[in-house]
């Protein structure tokens, strides 16, 4: 299941990545996020909802980036070279 992620703030995570690119989801289970000012992207399926958060160096996200295909690999390396 792809879905597009639309991210809310700029992030060293999503570099090279453009907006809208599709993630694979594989359930249906999400979080409810008190403090928007987390969340750093969302997605619309039947809903929408927090996908991605971030916070200083913290980053985490609802979908499988590994099944994820060019993009995923893309986020994977974005967070392995990632510098704070």
């Amino acid at each position: 299941n792809y879905k597009y992620l639309i991210y809310k703030k700029n992030s060293p995570i999503f570099e090279n990545i453009p907006n809208s690119s599709n993630f694979y989801f594989v359930h249906s289970y999400y979080v409810e996020v008190a403090n928007s000012q987390l969340v750093a992207g969302r997605t619309h399926y039947g809903l929408d909802f927090t996908t991605a958060i971030a916070h200083d160096n913290l980053f985490a996200v609802q979908f499988h980036p590994e099944k994820s295909q060019k993009m995923g690999l893309q986020l994977l390396k974005n967070f392995v070279e990632w510098t704070v």
